[in-house]
């Protein structure tokens, strides 16, 4: 699988980053499976929350026999400093490792929440003093994270944004504008910049729900392709994050393992074949 330096944490992540999510109410065999299929397609990078069920403890006896190659990226929603570094904490010991790589303000989608938080993200970067986490990052969903997560670029000394990149979200013009100016600015400032939601297709709506998502995914190789090559083709870009979903996975490591760019007329095609999809954000609140 492809790698790409992630800015100036200079780790190569490679271009799949296994998403934690999908292994919130996994089993032992199952997150087993799913891990050593990751790691046996040449991911190095996780990204896991303590917000994800089950799976910072089902993962912590996974780690330790690959921590030399494998980027630990882990992030809080706390907003207090104290709260932040009890889970930090927390978090370490769950998953046997003695620092993470990467520790990430999770969930900013605005700028209020973004002042909301000082305490917290002020937290993260004493951690990253005393060695508890090598590089600082921010995370969110909604339509309004880009401008957040730029805004907060110009305040602080972050090292990683994450944030979602996909066709139907393109097709949104103001979106779009947001998001290259970010990516612009992560750029010019050598941030690393990480993809989520790159095979969301649509809200579940009042259909019942097939994957354990919080959005439909797209579970057709095509449809997985198009999302996987649209955001690893997007300038600025430098990995994806894999969806909450085992029965997906599989599907976007391939994916992931036979991507080609995406020239220009592709990436119009791509948006113009799913413009008439709705959003997925806002995010349910129940």
């Amino acid at each position: 699988m492809e790698a790409r330096r992630l800015g100036r944490t200079g780790h190569r992540s490679s271009v799949a980053i296994l998403g934690g999510a999908a292994f919130w109410d996994s089993d032992r065999d199952a997150t087993a499976a799913a891990f050593d299929a990751a790691m046996a397609a040449g991911v190095n990078h996780l990204d896991v929350a303590p917000q994800y069920g089950k799976a910072q403890q089902l993962l912590g006896p996974h780690i330790p026999a690959v921590r030399d190659r494998l980027f630990v990226a882990c992030k809080t929603l706390r907003h207090s400093a104290d709260g932040v570094r009890a889970q930090l904490e927390e978090s370490l010991e769950l998953l046997r490792c003695d620092h993470f790589d990467l520790y990430q303000l999770h969930g900013v989608t605005d700028v209020d929440d973004l002042e909301t938080r000082a305490g917290a993200l002020e937290a993260i970067v004493t951690a990253r003093e005393e060695g508890l986490c090598r590089w600082v990052g921010i995370t969110g969903h909604n339509l309004t994270a880009p401008a957040a997560h730029l805004e907060a670029l110009r305040r602080h000394d972050l090292d990683t944004v994450m944030f979602p990149v996909s066709p139907q979200l393109w097709s949104d013009r103001a979106y779009r504008g947001d998001a290259e100016a970010l990516l612009a600015h992560a750029d010019e400032h050598d941030v690393g910049v990480m993809a989520i939601k790159a095979v969301s297709a649509r809200p579940w709506g009042d259909r019942a729900h097939t994957s354990g998502t919080w959005y439909e995914p797209y579970t057709s190789s095509e449809d997985i392709s198009r999302g996987v090559r649209f955001a690893l083709s997007t300038p600025g870009v430098h990995a994806l994050c894999t969806p909450g979903d085992q029965q997906v996975l599989p599907v976007v490591l391939e994916a992931a393992e036979r991507y080609t760019p995406m020239d220009g007329a592709e990436r119009d095609a791509a948006v113009e074949a799913v413009a008439g999809e709705p959003s997925i954000f806002p995010m349910p609140t129940a």
